[in-house]
């Protein structure tokens, strides 16, 4: 027996069969329409010739992720086409974006829309029609690759609210809430002719802690504000974003930043351009900010490795305090009596 818990909205029939057991599209006319929103995810297996050759650009079919991109915002579009009983829905957005390690290609879907029901089929159509994509751009090189673990992440809005697959996994939460998403700032990172290194650093020092990490989320940086987004969505504890914070005419995460920030911390942005400043003078030029967004602490690290190590050096020996204090679970008047 599976010992996978049932999501709490799940009822004792299928809301797709009526009192008889036939198929049935169901009535949301009733339904106010909310801000609805959905992600998915997957991983399409391969070789590593074969990420190589994506990174390079090198396949006989060539621009496998932006054609894969297209066919996976196409799919979402067309989904109640594919699905019989799914809803017609508008869509407000729909974004694709990968991720790499050694043999794998992750891929992971947001949908958005206004309406009387929500976008998770559409979000799922998207990964799937994008691994179905990658598959064929990527056949004549290893026949033998597959799409797999396509499945539902998050959703948000409608009568009951958020639904996130992470409390199905065991993480240690005596701290409060260990949540986290990490953001890439590359512009050659999100069409995959570029490395990146500083995403998976990020995210595996934070799993090192015990959060509970999404990502990297790779976007171009004329993109990041997109990108913001898509990382706060569900309300994770934490932000890290990793890139973007220069002088250069397409460095635009601080401006992103300012824009959804409730309040500004410029005490841990300065501490990490002073830390940066130990190695090299050209630390100074960060225009990193930290801040907070609701109950979510947001940070901007540079975009090398270098400037990722001292940003992590300075938020280690304080960030459990930091998000206890945004939480408001009273662990920092604690501490002031300690003093």
């Amino acid at each position: 027996m599976s010992d996978r818990t049932v999501p709490a909205e799940s009822h004792t029939r299928f809301s797709h069969l009526d009192s008889e057991g036939r198929a049935r599209m169901v009535d949301v006319s009733h339904k106010a329409d909310t801000a609805r929103i959905a992600v998915a995810t997957g991983e399409f297996a391969t070789t590593a010739e074969v990420i190589a050759l994506v990174r390079a650009d090198g396949m006989p079919k060539a621009d496998v992720l932006a054609t894969a991109r297209i066919a996976g915002i196409t799919g979402a579009k067309k989904t109640s086409e594919l699905i019989p009983l799914c809803h017609q829905l508008a869509l407000s957005k729909v974004d694709v974006v990968f991720g790499f390690t050694e043999t794998t290609i992750t891929v992971e879907a947001t949908a958005k829309t206004t309406g009387p029901t929500g976008v998770e089929m559409e979000a799922l159509t998207a990964v799937a029609i994008a691994g179905l994509t990658l598959h064929d751009m990527v056949k004549a090189v290893d026949p033998a690759a597959t799409m797999n673990g396509v499945r539902l992440v998050r959703k948000d809005g409608g009568k009951r609210g958020r639904w996130s697959r992470e409390p199905d996994m065991h993480v240690d939460n005596t701290t409060g809430d260990r949540t986290a998403a990490v953001l890439v700032a590359s512009t050659g990172g999100a069409r995959g002719t570029r490395e990146d290194t500083t995403g998976p650093r990020i995210a595996q020092w934070l799993t090192d802690r015990g959060f509970v990490v999404r990502g990297p989320l790779v976007y171009a940086d004329a993109d990041i504000a997109d990108g913001l987004r898509d990382a706060l969505a569900g309300g994770p504890s934490l932000v890290v974003s990793t890139g973007g914070t220069g002088v250069s005419p397409t460095d635009a995460t601080p401006e992103a930043t300012r824009s959804i920030l409730d309040r500004e911390l410029p005490g841990i942005a300065d501490a990490i351009r002073l830390e940066g400043a130990k190695v090299t003078p050209h630390a100074s030029l960060s225009r990193g900010l930290t801040g907070v967004a609701g109950r979510t602490v947001v940070v901007n690290l540079p975009g090398s490795p270098g400037g990722v190590k001292d940003g992590l050096s300075v938020l280690a020996p304080i960030l459990d305090h930091l998000l206890a204090q945004v939480a408001g679970d009273g662990l920092h008047e604690e501490a002031e009596v300690e003093k």
